[in-house]
C-alpha cells in the first residue's frame, strides 16, 4: 500500500492568514480609521480555553483585527453573561464576537440560550440557531459557518479532490463540528453519511468513504485497515492517549 500524504494544516493556515491580512489592509485603505473589531467572551479560567483564546488573539493581531478579550469569573450567572452579550450586540465597534465554550461557571447556564443571544450578524462562530438553520438550508453565502468545518473544507480543497459526486462520511454529530460538516459537504454536492455511537457497522461505512471527517471524542475509533485507499481523511478530534506521543 502506498504511503499516505500528510495535509499540512500549518501551510494552509498561513495562506489563509495572509489572504485575510491583505483583505483587512484593503478595507482600511478604503475607509481610513476603520479597524475591524472582534470580541472574545470567556466565562471561567479553563486552561484549554485560555490557550485557544491566546491563539485567536495572536491571529487577530497578525492580520490587523482589533481583538478584545472579556473574561467573566466562574461565579458569573446566566443573567450576567446575557447582559455582557447584549452590550456586545449593541457595541458599534464590535463587528463580531465569539463566546468561548464550554462556559466554565459554577452557576447553571443554558449554553444554547447563550449562543442564541448573539446577534446573527455578529455570530462569527456560526453557533446560533439562525446561522445553523441557514447553513442546513444551503445558504452558504448568507451565514457564518463554524470555523472547524470551514477549515476542514479548506484542507479538503487543498488536496485537489473534486467534492461533488464523492461519497463522504462524517463521524460525529455535534453542533460545533459534525452537524455543520455534514451540511457543508452536502451543499458542496457530496453524498454524505453521518455516523455516531449508535451506527451499526462503522467499519462498513468508513470503507466506502472518498472523504472521511472524524469529529468524535474517542481516540483510535477508526482503524487504518477500514480506510479506502486514496481517500482524504481529516481528523478533528483531540484526545488524550496515555503513554508515548503518537504522530
Amino acid at each position: 500500500m502506498p504511503s499516505a500524504e500528510i495535509i499540512s494544516g500549518k501551510t494552509v493556515s498561513a495562506q489563509v492568514r495572509e489572504r485575510l491580512k491583505n483583505q483587512v489592509a484593503e478595507m482600511k485603505t478604503k475607509a481610513p480609521g476603520f479597524r475591524p473589531g472582534l470580541a472574545i467572551l470567556q466565562v471561567g479560567d479553563r486552561d484549554d480555553s485560555n490557550l485557544y483564546i491566546s491563539m485567536k488573539l495572536k491571529a487577530a493581531a497578525e492580520i490587523g483585527i482589533n481583538a478584545n478579550h472579556i473574561k467573566l469569573p466562574n461565579t458569573a450567572t446566566e443573567a450576567e453573561v446575557l447582559k455582557c452579550i447584549n452590550n456586545l450586540n449593541e457595541d458599534p465597534g464590535i463587528h463580531g464576537f465569539i463566546v468561548q465554550l464550554p462556559l466554565d461557571s459554577n452557576k447553571p447556564i443554558n449554553t444554547e440560550k447563550i449562543t442564541n443571544a448573539v446577534a446573527p450578524e455578529k455570530d462569527v462562530d456560526g453557533l446560533s440557531s439562525i446561522n445553523a438553520g441557514k447553513l442546513s438550508r444551503g445558504e452558504l453565502n448568507n451565514c457564518f459557518i463554524p470555523c472547524t468545518p470551514k477549515g476542514c473544507m479548506e484542507l479538503i480543497r487543498q488536496t485537489g479532490i473534486q467534492v461533488a459526486g464523492k461519497k463522504a462520511v462524517v463521524i460525529g454529530r455535534s453542533k460545533i463540528v459534525g452537524a455543520p460538516m455534514h451540511d457543508l459537504l452536502l451543499w458542496n454536492h457530496a453524498t454524505v453519511t453521518t455516523c455516531h455511537s449508535k451506527t451499526a457497522s462503522l467499519a462498513d461505512e468508513v470503507s466506502k468513504a472518498d472523504i472521511l471527517v472524524v469529529a468524535a471524542g474517542k481516540a483510535e475509533m477508526v482503524k487504518g485497515e477500514w480506510i479506502k485507499p486514496g481517500s482524504v481523511v481529516i481528523d478533528c478530534g483531540i484526545n488524550h492517549i496515555p503513554g508515548n506521543i503518537k504522530e
